[in-house]
C-alpha cells in the first residue's frame, strides 16, 4: 500500500473519530463524513468498502493500542495488585483521550449498523475479561494470593467497574471523565480484592 493512500485511510479514521466526539448521539453519515474530510463519498469508498470496514479500522486501532500495552504490563510488573491497577488505569486514559472511540466501546455509535461490530466490541471486552482473569490466576502461583470474590468473579467485577466509567462518560457527554475520582476509588477497592493462601 502507498504511503498516500495509507496517510488518507488515517485520515478518514481520524475524521471519522472526531465526528464522534463532536456529535455526541448522531449518527455519522458517509456524506458528513466525506465531506469532514474533504473528499467525495467515492474517494471515501476507494480506501473502504463500506461504513462498517471504517468503524473496524477504528476497532482495530482500539484493539491494537490496548492489548499491545497490555501485553507489556503483563510482562514488566510482577506484583498482582500493580498489574490491575496499571490495566485499568490503561484502559481509563485511553477512553478519557479517546472520547469518540468510548461511542464505539459502548456500541452507542453502532446502532443500525451491522451485528458484526457489535459482536466485535464485545470480543475486546471479553479479552480485557480473560486477561484480568489471568493475572488473577497467577496471582496464586507467583504471591500465594487468591481473590476474595474467586477470579470469574473478581474480572467480571472489574470489567464492570470499567465498562460503567466508559459509559458514564459517554452519558454525561464527556463532563465526567473516566479517571475523575479514580486514585480514591481504587484505593479503597484494591485492599478488599485480594487474600493471602492460608
Amino acid at each position: 500500500m502507498s504511503t498516500k493512500k495509507s496517510d488518507r485511510r488515517t485520515e478518514i479514521l481520524q475524521s471519522l473519530a472526531g465526528m464522534l466526539e463532536s456529535s455526541p448521539g448522531a449518527r455519522i453519515t458517509t456524506a458528513a463524513l466525506a465531506k469532514e474530510v474533504g473528499v467525495s463519498e467515492a474517494a471515501l469508498y476507494r480506501h473502504f468498502p463500506s461504513k462498517a470496514k471504517m468503524f473496524e479500522g477504528l476497532i482495530e486501532f482500539i484493539e491494537e493500542t490496548l492489548f499491545t500495552r497490555i501485553h507489556r504490563i503483563v510482562q514488566d510488573e510482577e506484583d498482582v495488585n500493580k498489574r490491575l491497577e496499571v490495566i485499568l488505569f490503561l484502559v481509563l486514559s485511553f477512553s478519557e483521550q479517546n472520547p469518540g472511540m468510548c461511542r464505539l466501546l459502548t456500541a452507542d455509535a453502532l446502532a443500525g449498523e451491522t451485528e458484526r461490530l457489535r459482536v466485535r466490541i464485545a470480543q475486546l471486552f471479553d479479552r480485557i475479561e480473560t486477561q484480568l482473569r489471568q493475572v488473577l490466576r497467577e496471582a496464586d502461583l507467583k504471591q500465594n494470593l487468591r481473590p476474595v470474590m474467586g477470579s470469574n468473579a473478581c474480572a467480571n467485577y472489574l470489567l464492570a467497574l470499567l465498562e460503567g466509567k466508559i459509559r458514564q462518560y459517554v452519558r454525561t457527554e464527556y463532563k465526567t471523565k473516566p479517571l475523575q475520582n479514580w486514585q480514591e476509588q481504587w484505593q479503597a477497592i484494591a485492599p478488599t480484592l485480594m487474600i493471602g493462601r492460608a
